[in-house]
Order: C-alpha cells, then sequence, then structure tokens
C-alpha cells in the first residue's frame, strides 16, 4: 500500500556528512531511497532543518546548501524521484516514483528578512514550521513556557504562505503560538505531533488542539518518536502508535489523520518500524482493526484530498 510521509529529516544528515554518504542507499540514512523503495513511500517530504547547531551568522547558507542538496542529491540523480511543484503533480506519478517535498522546519534561518523567506520559498517549498522547539522572531516554540506566542512578524509570515497557498505545520509550535496561528492560517496542519492525552510531551497535542484542527479540516500526521508515543515503556511497539491514530479517530479525526515519520531526526525507534523500509508493518497493523479503503486514507489518501483542495483554490 503506497504511504505518504510528511517528515524526515535526510537533508539535516546529508549536508552534516559532507558528501560521504549516499541518498541512494546509505545504510546511515533511515529514509534513503532503498529505503523508502522497500516501504511502499510514494510521497516524501524533506524538511531543511538549521535550527540546532549553527552559529546564527551560518543558518541561512546552510539552508540554502540544504536545499541544494535536495535538487542535486534527491531530485537529480534519479528518474524515479519526482520534485512536486504542484499538488496536482500527486494524481501523475506512476508506480515506482516517489514524490519528494520541500518544507521549512522552522524559521530562526531569515532571522527576521522576508527576502530570505521569498528566495526559500521560490525552490518550490510547501509546507513551513515557523519555528523549532525554541523561540524566534515568528512564535515561541514547543519548548517554551512563555505566552509570546505569535509575533507581529510571524503575523506577517503566516499572511505571505496564504498568499502562496503553502501550508502552515504547528507540530513545533507553543501552544500559545499554536492558538494565535489557528485563525490567521489559510492552510494549517501537524506534520509529526502524537495525541498528549496518550503521552504527556510537551512536542503532543492537546485533546483541544486536535478538535481544532479537526474542525478545520487540517491533517494531523503521527509521528514514529518513541519518547512521543509513550513515555512509560521502555520498549514502544507498533500497537503503541496505533493507539494515537485510534485516539485522533476518537476525537472525530478519521478523514484526517495520517503519517509522519521523523526519520534521520531520530535515534530511538518503534519496534518494527527502525526506518522506512519497515513502513508496511504499521499498514499490517492497522488492517487488523480498519478496512482496506480506512487504511489507504490514513496511509495517503486522507492527506491527497487535503492538498487537492489547495489546488483548487490555488
Amino acid at each position: 500500500m503506497k504511504v505518504y510521509d510528511l517528515h524526515c529529516d535526510v537533508l539535516y544528515k546529508l549536508a552534516k556528512a559532507e558528501n560521504t554518504i549516499s541518498f541512494a542507499d546509505s545504510p546511515k540514512l533511515q529514509a534513503s531511497k532503498k529505503a523508502l523503495e522497500a516501504g511502499g513511500i510514494a510521497l516524501q517530504v524533506f524538511a531543511v532543518f538549521v535550527s540546532e547547531g549553527f552559529p546564527k551568522e551560518q543558518l541561512f547558507l546552510e539552508a540554502i546548501r540544504q536545499i541544494e542538496f535536495f535538487h542535486t542529491e534527491i531530485v537529480g540523480k534519479d528518474d524515479n524521484i519526482i520534485s512536486i511543484y504542484e499538488w496536482e503533480q500527486l494524481g501523475s506519478l506512476k508506480e515506482g516514483q516517489i514524490g519528494a517535498v520541500l518544507s521549512l522546519e522552522g524559521l530562526d534561518m531569515i532571522d527576521g528578512d522576508m527576502h530570505k523567506l521569498k528566495l526559500l520559498l521560490s525552490h518550490g517549498v510547501k509546507l513551513v514550521g515557523l519555528t523549532w522547539n525554541g523561540a524566534n522572531k515568528l512564535a515561541d516554540g514547543s519548548s517554551e513556557e512563555s505566552s509570546t506566542g505569535l509575533t507581529p512578524f510571524g503575523e506577517e509570515v503566516v499572511t505571505l504562505l496564504n498568499e502562496q497557498n503553502i501550508i502552515v505545520d504547528v507540530s513545533h509550535l507553543s501552544e500559545q503560538s499554536f492558538w494565535d496561528v489557528l485563525p490567521k492560517a489559510k492552510w494549517l496542519m501537524a506534520s509529526h505531533s502524537n495525541a498528549k492525552a496518550l503521552c504527556n510531551s510537551s512536542r503532543n497535542l492537546t485533546d483541544n488542539q486536535i478538535k481544532a484542527l479537526i474542525a478545520k479540516n487540517s491533517p494531523i500526521h503521527v509521528v514514529y518518536y518513541p519518547p512521543f508515543i509513550n513515555d512509560t515503556k521502555k520498549s514502544v511497539e507498533i500497537k503503541d502508535l496505533v493507539e494515537h491514530i485510534e485516539h485522533i479517530i476518537s476525537l472525530g479525526g478519521k478523514h484526517l489523520v495520517g503519517l509522519g515519520s521523523d526519520f534521520d531526526g531520530i535515534s530511538e525507534f518503534v519496534l518494527g518500524l527502525e526506518d522506512a523500509s519497515k513502513t508496511q508493518n504499521i499498514v499490517r497493523e492497522l488492517l487488523e482493526s480498519y478496512t482496506m479503503e480506512e487504511v489507504e486514507g490514513f496511509t495517503s489518501q486522507n492527506f491527497e484530498r487535503f492538498v487537492m483542495r489547495i489546488s483548487k483554490e490555488a
């Protein structure tokens, strides 16, 4: 069954490795092309992430560098990796092809400069998270305890994203930032977040946040990182992750739930989901409780319906 995965950090890992590992088949990558193919991934979102480990003056150049890796190493070396610039392209992907989408995970790199953001967006970015875990000039991240929320500059950025029909990703926002963004964003989703009711992580969504996203017909994609799934067990299993899907469904989100692995951004793994090649294991687990049509919704069709709405209004 084809799967759309809304988040991985391959670009960060490729850039950090300085051309010493190959996207094609490196065992050091959890979401290499080989692993994606083995796992039935038909769409992979590749995040540009530079919010940690770089001096401030290097952040923007590092973002450009990771985008260059996207063009040269991800989509530039294989005709079966298709860069998705318009969501309509999903319908024309052939069997065996993998759609590749650029996203931005945090906007620390623009440092309050809208021109820098416009340059990054011009490379085909379709999804933008305003923050990583910390605060920046746009908003508070999920690890912040302040009540600042969305800043005036953050509002300007959301307006620009709305004008370009780019999805705002709420996964790393603080709760105050989330509620500030919610009424202002034209299109939004959580690309890799779980339910706080099942695991009390600051990166997870409360029931009220989940219900608010459902009310806006915004997708919620669960993340594979064990500390966001169950913080009481040493070994987290696929059934534990499925419980988060079931919880979102119980709140009315059956038509919006999806997957966002966070591969290559995590160092702990769900048993049976150690890399993208194991993705069909969660598909099989879901088929134990849901129909084929329902599971196809969770793995790809829910998100496809969402972005087709964006295409119609673009």
